[in-house]
């Protein structure tokens, strides 16, 4: 199994408990977070840069209670092409729903800010290698066939976003895309960034997963997942993990995965397959040849079909909408 030093691996913990895998894994998922922390400091021993795990931050990264929403936009995607529907008179239109393995997982690559964050105004604090949070308006988004990178928002206007959702939207705003203008940033607050800063706790955990898929180790896959999961989850401000209060990290992975999302439907898009829908961290919907734009598989870089007992998943059928 690759290297996961914690304090109990996880067949070690199934013998702890007479062999009862259920009772196993509760275990194990309730030390995930000291167990996915201990590795964190494990993988930053031998690191480059050194980091806050409790920064002074600027009032737009901190919640501002419990009742009221988060101030950063992380672009989530909720998207349903209007061109299709499962109640049209004639359905004769194959969809397939695929399934993204390790949404969370991927994303721990992602640009990192390592220094104090700094205030700037207009595009001062945009740059390849620095990352953080900005303040933009974005411009219209005229592509009803594709998801809106900035997901589902109902509220026109500024609004402070990611790093990464910022670097989205400049890429779509590029030559190579051309779907969009780029969007207008007004302020951010960033510094210098690092996209190597979690890769290897990443590359970590997944060899640790693929190595669990291989032997049918249900036990430490999911023990996995809950580590990487919860890591993310728990490290802006959570009373459940105490070592580290970034939610500046927080926020960039949970947008990065929304990023690299939408990127799939641009993708399928591109190969000729129509989106007929993208939802949360990992399930795209696209008619046509998916496995001629995308490998199949479990690996973190594969798709699946997604699979379950609601009527949208695997394979179903669509009509168009006034066709």
């Amino acid at each position: 199994m690759a290297r996961l030093s914690c304090r109990f691996p996880p067949r070690q913990e199934a013998v702890r408990v007479g062999g009862d895998e259920d009772a196993a894994l509760a275990a194990l998922v309730k030390r995930a977070i000291p167990d996915v922390m201990h590795l964190f400091s494990e993988t930053r021993s031998t690191a480059r840069y050194e980091y806050t795990a409790y920064p002074a931050l600027p009032d737009v990264l901190h919640k501002p209670s419990k009742q009221e929403p988060d101030q950063i936009w992380e672009a989530r995607p909720a998207y349903t092409n209007p061109a299709y529907s499962m109640r049209a008179a004639q359905k004769d239109v194959k969809v397939t729903a695929l399934d993204v393995n390790a949404a969370y997982l991927s994303a721990l690559k992602v640009w990192l800010p390592i220094g104090r964050l700094e205030h700037t105004t207009g595009m001062d604090g945009v740059g390849p290698k620095r990352s953080g949070v900005h303040l933009i308006t974005p411009a219209p988004w005229t592509h009803p066939h594709l998801p809106d990178p900035l997901g589902d928002r109902d509220t026109p206007g500024a609004l402070w976003i990611t790093d990464a959702t910022l670097r989205l939207l400049l890429r779509l705003s590029g030559p190579k895309w051309a779907l969009t203008e780029a969007p207008t940033v007004h302020e951010s607050w960033t510094s210098g960034a690092t996209e190597n800063f979690l890769d290897a706790l990443r590359k970590l955990l997944v060899a640790a997963r693929a190595e669990a898929i291989a032997a049918g180790d249900r036990l430490t896959l999911e023990y996995v997942k809950s580590m990487y999961s919860k890591f993310v989850s728990t490290m802006g401000e959570s009373v459940h993990n105490r070592e580290m209060v970034r939610p500046d990290w927080m926020h960039l992975i949970h947008s990065q995965a929304f990023a690299l999302h939408c990127g799939r439907a641009y993708k399928a898009h591109q190969a000729g397959l129509d989106v007929v829908a993208l939802k949360h961290t990992d399930e795209l919907h696209v008619t046509g040849d998916w496995r001629q734009v995308f490998t199949e598989g479990r690996g973190v870089s594969e798709m699946k079909i997604k699979t379950g007992d609601g009527k949208a998943s695997g394979e179903y059928l669509v009509g168009k909408v006034g066709g």
